[in-house]
């Protein structure tokens, strides 16, 4: 399946990035996932750095667990969408 998507964008950076290639469809996707790939390790180090904030008691293998299921779940429904 794929999506339609337009952009505005300002006409001196639109005829650059022509000029330059970028608007092609293959850079422009992975453009876009390299974006999400960087969302996703900044979300993963904002949790690295809540969990060394936190000052509780320690989790225990079944809260671990929990909080592993619930972020692949999260995955693997970010991935349907985009499929």
């Amino acid at each position: 399946m794929v999506r339609q998507v337009t952009i505005a964008i300002p006409e001196a950076l639109a005829t650059e990035a022509e000029a330059s290639g970028v608007l092609r469809a293959e850079v422009l996707e992975r453009l876009i996932r390299d974006e999400i790939r960087r969302c996703r390790v900044d979300r993963l180090f904002a949790a690295a750095d809540r969990l060394a904030a936190n000052s509780g008691p320690v989790m225990t293998q079944e809260e671990i667990q929990a909080e592993v299921d619930a972020a692949r779940s999260e995955r693997r429904a970010n991935d349907a969408r985009r499929s």
